[in-house]
């Protein structure tokens, strides 16, 4: 079994960044999200993205949860991907994407083979 802190603390950093995205589009605080992006609205996606950090935390180091982890690094991407470095509003956004890009990095870390094999022969 591999540690989970450093997936919980990921998990965490993801929906934190979320949920304020979210708020700030609720609110109409600068800078603040597009309402909607193709194909779909924003706030239902955002509110999908949180939910499915919050899942993943909770299923923890099961098949199920390695599993929601990776698709929580996939959709934080869309909103805090490589294509933020060309956004008008990097100057002002650029905290929250890079440390939502360490999170999904840290994620997809904690979810590599190579780790997983480590923490089976450690525990054996």
């Amino acid at each position: 079994m591999t540690d989970q802190r450093p997936t919980r603390a990921a998990l965490a950093m993801l929906i934190t960044v979320q949920t304020l995205m979210l708020g700030s589009l609720y609110a109409g605080v600068e800078p603040h999200p597009p309402a909607t992006i193709p194909p779909f609205a924003l706030a239902p996606f955002l509110s999908v993205a949180i939910g499915t950090c919050g899942t993943a935390w909770i299923m923890g180091d099961s098949r199920a949860g390695r599993i929601l982890s990776a698709l929580s690094a996939v959709l934080a991407l869309v909103s805090f991907g490589p294509q933020k470095y060309f956004d008008p509003a990097f100057p002002l956004i650029w905290p929250a994407v890079i440390a939502a890009q360490i999170s999904v990095a840290t994620l997809l870390a904690q979810l590599s083979p190579r780790l997983q094999r480590s923490a089976r022969t450690q525990a054996a």
